[in-house]
């Protein structure tokens, strides 16, 4: 079973930089698609929610080293 980008995402928590404050956002985020694996499907959320911490650019960072 392939782990969902909301499980490698909380590997980053605890840190200070760009990544540890996404990963806090989405830990936070009650909303957020836990059990998601696809791209579009989680691009998209971030984009809609536009939250300071949770930006495109850090989410490709992230992606990049999930895939």
């Amino acid at each position: 079973m392939e782990r969902t980008f909301y499980h490698f995402v909380l590997t980053f928590r605890g840190g200070a930089d760009d990544k540890a404050q996404f990963a806090e956002a989405v830990f936070h985020d009650h909303s957020f698609p836990k059990q998601s694996t696809d791209f579009d499907e989680l691009s998209e959320y971030i984009e809609l929610q536009q939250q300071p911490e949770m930006t495109a650019d850090v989410f490709d960072v992230i992606w990049a080293l999930y895939h």
